[in-house]
């Protein structure tokens, strides 16, 4: 059985809100930057998705977490993967990765936007190949270790710290019991959030996302003020190229140091295993596929690392994707909720994802497990332009 369509699709949907809340000033084109965090945001809840079609009509879908310019990754989708994956083998995921993977690999192009238009691709193979066997993706990978995922809220996009602490208890009463505060506004303003949201949910896992905008020092003394606070962990503490200085953080710190999102693949993880540089992997299925996925995963689990996949803007494929790695994953601790996302996210699809304030129920069906609206899909492609 082979690969006899490609189509991509690029999303760009209006959720009424931006992600994380309040946005900063935005650009004729949508985007912002939300200082003290230096990355480009969008307005809008952006993504790729693309359908691989076989020979008898089975089709699956994937999705690369693309928030901003998805257009990118879809033009290498469309000029640099489809012409090769046509023909291959619909039923071989894994050695068609690596033929795509090879394609512009001795240019540099692991990782970036040819990483994520690859990740796409992957994550529709597995789904096609699920499908056209009948099986789900974690029963096609070997087997499932769990039947449900621990969550933890990510975010409470409040005005000030009252108001996050509100929204803690909103989200204690509804069932959560873990939540992670994206924060990076200065050490003392964070750690002094940290407290306020502490009183209010004394009982809860709380972690501190601190999106790369620290120095060692700076990171060093975050952490330190969070193990004296019984604190969680902490994610993305210095600049994400930084490979040594997260590693020293690491051999330093009390708490464990949760990183990932910005990498794609096995060698990038592998070398900051070797260095120690990592106390939680949080690999994003959108940016590594699920061939990646299931190899960084393994990884992790031979030197006993948890597995926390990240999951930001991702719609519902890129979600339905990272849970059936982490149903799949031997050392998976817990799975990122991203609310607005997860919401909006189910509108391309035809029933939404089960999902609780503490845990998901990965999907069982064939392949992710998923039926996609196609219908939605092309009408939001189509507003999108």
């Amino acid at each position: 059985m082979h690969v006899r369509q490609v189509e991509t699709f690029v999303l760009k949907i209006d959720g009424g809100v931006g992600y994380q809340g309040v946005v900063g000033q935005e650009r004729p084109d949508g985007y912002h930057v939300r200082p003290p965090w230096r990355s480009l945001y969008s307005s809008r809840f952006e993504s790729l998705l693309v359908r691989v079609t076989a020979e008898d009509g089975t089709v699956g879908w994937g999705e690369a977490l693309a928030p901003v310019a998805p257009e990118v990754p879809r033009a290498v989708v469309d000029l640099l993967l489809a012409p090769v994956l046509v023909g291959l083998d619909a039923t071989m995921p894994r050695r068609s990765w690596c033929t795509l993977r090879d394609l512009m690999r001795e240019r540099g192009h692991l990782v970036g936007h040819q990483a994520d238009a690859l990740a796409a691709v992957d994550i529709a193979l597995w789904d096609l190949a699920g499908r056209l066997a009948g099986r789900s993706i974690p029963e096609i990978a070997g087997g499932a270790f769990r039947d449900e995922v621990p969550t933890y809220v990510s975010g409470l996009p409040g005005v000030d710290d009252a108001h996050r602490a509100d929204l803690a208890r909103e989200w204690i009463d509804r069932g959560a019991n873990a939540i992670k505060l994206h924060l990076g506004h200065g050490v003392d303003s964070d750690l002094a959030t940290f407290d306020a949201v502490r009183a209010a949910v004394p009982d809860v896992r709380l972690a501190v996302d601190a999106h790369w905008v620290y120095p060692f020092h700076d990171a060093l003394r975050l952490a330190d003020g969070l193990a004296e606070r019984d604190g969680w962990f902490l994610e993305a503490p210095l600049m994400p190229e930084d490979l040594a200085a997260h590693a020293e953080l690491g051999r330093r710190s009390r708490v464990p140091i949760a990183v990932g999102e910005a990498m794609r693949n096995r060698y990038e993880f592998q070398q900051w295993f070797d260095a120690g540089a990592i106390g939680i992997a949080q690999p994003d299925i959108g940016r590594t596929g699920m061939t990646e996925g299931l190899v960084i995963a393994e990884l992790a689990a031979a030197r006993h690392l948890p597995v926390a996949p990240h999951h930001s803007s991702g719609l519902g494929l890129a979600l339905a994707a990272g849970l059936c790695m982490a149903a799949a994953a031997e050392t998976t601790s817990v799975f990122e909720y991203q609310v607005a996302s997860t919401e909006i996210g189910s509108r391309i699809l035809r029933n939404p994802i089960e999902v609780r304030s503490n845990a998901f129920t990965p999907p069982h069906g064939p392949g992710l497990g998923v039926d996609v609206d196609e219908e939605a899909v092309r009408r939001l492609a189509e507003v999108a332009g």
